[in-house]
């Protein structure tokens, strides 16, 4: 006999993962990206601030916070009965 082969339906909720956790680093990750850009308009056109600090900020809310946050996941934990 053929073994039936199920059929997984997933629908467009039931395998969201994120939780508060995500969303809040993503937060994070949008005030620095913001910051960067109010810092960015504010400083001269050859200043330290456009040139460096700006830029790093970027860096670091597009491509380390932002996708920390898309794939983090928070740990299970197990209780035992005693």
């Amino acid at each position: 006999m053929a073994k039936k082969e199920r059929k997984t339906e997933i629908h467009l909720f039931d395998g969201w993962t994120y939780t508060k956790t995500n969303y809040q680093i993503f937060g994070v990750g949008l005030l620095v990206i913001i910051s960067a850009y109010i810092i960015m308009a504010m400083g001269e056109v050859d200043s330290f601030q456009a040139l460096t600090i700006a830029p790093i900020l970027l860096f670091i809310g597009y491509l380390v916070i932002l996708p920390i946050s898309l794939v983090y996941k928070e740990k299970k934990t197990f209780k035992k009965d005693q």
